[in-house]
């Protein structure tokens, strides 16, 4: 008995080894697949960067527009370089996303909680359903003379405009979440014994997830493009940022200037776009809308 007890334990210790051993294995033929996952979602995307300047540096070679107005590139990048060694460079972008940030998480809280309130009341939904969209067709910069009367020109006017640009299509990406959900999983829910505050706690917003986070991807480029208006006409002395950077090469004809400019909140904006991607494929590969192999 010994004897076997001994050859059991062997065995034991022998299977978790090839076991080790296996992962280890998996682990690493693994690795060349993920660079290639890696790869695959990168190259698109350099190869777009390049056709871009490609075709850049074809309509400069064209002499459509004189060179100071219309430069290369390569003086562009230069020019962008010098840029981002000046302190000054970071304080504007850093000033943005402060701005940025706190808009939109003041948009999320608002939005939400006026989606959340209309979804569930019909006679909100029908008093003030339709208004919702409204708003959210509002050009940003018509919001901007409103802001100016009431908040002069002040830090409150931005994040005005950027508050009234986002929060309408967070309210509404809530609202079709709430919507479509399934009214099988309303009844199970029922059946459960959930109550009207369980009901929306455990079914109905989980459920309204993939909407609402669309409409949050949504919010968020609503606010990006109301701060880029607001920072271009509301010019708040002794805060720079990146609006005013933009204005003040187009006053100084500082074409290379307004052009790295440009590029700066188009690289922001797509990072932005990558993270929420990021973030709505996670919840669509949760709630398995999408394959989780993929």
């Amino acid at each position: 008995m010994v004897v076997r007890g001994s050859t059991v334990v062997e065995a034991a210790q022998l299977e978790a080894e090839v076991a080790g051993l296996d992962a280890l294995e998996l682990a690493a033929d693994d690795e060349p697949g993920r660079l290639a996952r890696v790869w695959a979602s990168l190259w698109p995307k350099l190869a777009a960067v390049v056709l871009f300047f490609g075709v850049w540096q074809l309509l400069v070679w064209t002499g459509w527009k004189e060179e100071y107005i219309l430069p290369s590139p390569f003086t562009v990048m230069a020019n962008f370089g010098s840029e981002a060694s000046d302190s000054e460079f970071w304080d504007a972008i850093v000033r943005t996303m402060q701005r940025a940030v706190v808009g939109y998480a003041l948009a999320v809280a608002v939005g939400s909680a006026i989606g959340a309130v209309v979804s569930r009341v019909s006679l909100l939904r029908r008093a003030v359903g339709s208004m919702i969209t409204g708003l959210q067709t509002m050009p940003s910069i018509a919001w901007l003379p409103l802001a100016v009367v009431l908040f002069t020109l002040s830090e409150r006017a931005i994040m005005f405009v950027v508050i009234l640009g986002a929060a309408p299509s967070i309210a509404n990406g809530l609202i079709t979440g709430i919507d479509h959900v399934p009214p099988l999983l309303l009844r199970s829910g029922k059946m459960l014994g959930a109550g009207r505050l369980g009901l929306y706690r455990h079914v109905i917003l989980p459920a309204s997830l993939p909407a609402y986070v669309h409409g949050l991807k949504q919010g968020w480029a609503f606010a990006w493009r109301s701060l880029m208006a607001g920072e271009l006409l509301v010019i708040v002395a002794g805060h720079p940022s990146i609006g005013t950077k933009l204005q003040y090469s187009r006053d100084f004809s500082d074409y290379p200037g307004l052009y790295s400019w440009m590029i700066v909140i188009f690289v922001l904006g797509v990072v932005a776009d990558s993270l929420f991607g990021k973030v709505d494929s996670a919840i669509r590969r949760r709630w398995g809308l999408i394959d989780s192999a993929s």
